[in-house]
């Protein structure tokens, strides 16, 4: 077998990050720091500031998801019963993975300013740091609940120019962009393997982290979501607050091949977005988080739906509120949450048909006998 040059600088001639190989790795196989050189070699006069940025996301991915394989070992899980955490217990490994994606990328000189789930502002580069103009808008830890039941969690990223002169400190407006001006999207699923998923607006690449050289290595090139399935991802505990498109649709599924739909389904729900979005990614489906009668939205616009749908566009699939294009949505404030609805295209344009028609389809009477009687019909 041949094998590819060991290094160990962590820099290139041209100050790209450099992954640090403390094992040889197998031919051919193809590193992150190597796709997104090449990649911006297919842009002439481009920077290198872009596939740095990239790269330093990367890395930040990879401390975090050391961290969260250690579980009780950092303190981020307790003994306690999981209604009754203490603040300081239930939101450790949040906290911990926010400081580690801000203090692995604010000082690199690729951003002007960093939106977190996890903090209530904007926070800019400090003044300490040189700016640079593109904007990170991340949630650290998608799906934290899910820890103390050792369940996958992961992280998501958008990246946007900042719309303004590059070196000036950033402000909220400047993230109020719709999602279609995105330049990169991706997140990182921290589970049996650590995951990344990446698209800078030509396709989706699927990236797996090899702990040996530890480096992330492309392993799912140009990934695709078929355009029909039978399977959907929903709570459907939450049934009873669900607008009646979303019932009609959900219940035809139920109904399998004795319903309209003709066909048996699958209903899966991880409660984690980036798991499902990486099992409809490589699988199909659809995924739904609907409006209900509690809350417009539950999903972050800016650093949830909007990189989700980058991504599920790019790989053939579509994305959607229920009434408009996910990546047209015009964000009013940095922590907005909308209603999400993504994966495979045939079915999300099912879904957005029954929410244009929604007094169609039947009738969701809970009453004892709302529809089916007591007495056999008389023939």
């Amino acid at each position: 077998m041949c094998w590819a040059a060991v290094y160990s600088p962590r820099r290139t001639a041209n100050g790209h990050p450099r992954e640090e190989l403390s094992a040889p790795m197998p031919e051919g196989l193809k590193t992150l720091t190597r796709y997104t050189i090449e990649e911006e070699h297919r842009h002439p006069g481009s920077s290198g500031e872009f596939s740095a940025l990239v790269n330093v996301v990367a890395t930040a991915t990879k401390i975090i998801a050391n961290q969260v394989t250690r579980g009780a070992i950092v303190g981020s899980l307790g003994a306690h019963e999981a209604d009754n955490l203490p603040a300081t217990v239930h939101r450790r490994m949040d906290a911990i993975a926010n400081d580690i994606m801000v203090g692995e990328t604010q000082w690199t000189g690729h951003l002007s300013a960093l939106l977190s789930e996890e903090l209530p502002q904007v926070h800019p580069v400090p003044d300490t740091h040189r700016r640079g103009k593109y904007l990170l808008a991340f949630d650290p830890l998608d799906g934290s609940s899910n820890i103390d039941v050792n369940l996958p969690v992961g992280t998501i990223f958008s990246v946007l120019r900042t719309p303004g002169e590059t070196g000036g400190a950033a402000t909220e407006q400047d993230f109020l962009q719709p999602g279609e001006r995105q330049v990169c999207a991706g997140f990182t699923l921290y589970g049996p393997a650590t995951m990344l998923v990446l698209t800078t607006g030509s396709g989706v690449d699927g990236f797996t982290l090899d702990r040996e050289i530890g480096a992330f290595v492309l392993t799912h090139p140009r990934m695709r979501i078929p355009d029909d399935t039978s399977g959907f991802a929903i709570n459907a505990a939450n049934e009873r607050f669900w607008e009646r498109p979303v019932r009609r649709y959900v219940h035809e599924c139920l109904d399998g091949t004795e319903g309209p739909r003709g066909r048996d389904f699958n209903m899966r729900w991880v409660a984690s977005l980036v798991a499902d979005t990486f099992h409809i990614l490589t699988r199909g489906g659809v995924y739904l988080y609907p409006h209900d009668t509690r809350s417009p939205g539950r999903v972050s616009l800016l650093y949830g739906a909007n990189p989700i749908a980058f991504i599920v566009e790019q790989a053939g699939g579509a994305a959607t509120t229920g009434h408009e294009r996910v990546l047209e949505v015009r964000p009013d404030r940095v922590h907005q949450r909308v209603p999400l609805i993504f994966g495979s295209r045939n079915e999300v344009e099912r879904i957005e048909r029954y929410h244009r028609e929604p007094e169609e389809g039947p009738s969701f009477d809970s009453s004892l006998f709302g529809t089916r009687s007591l007495f056999r019909p008389l023939k």
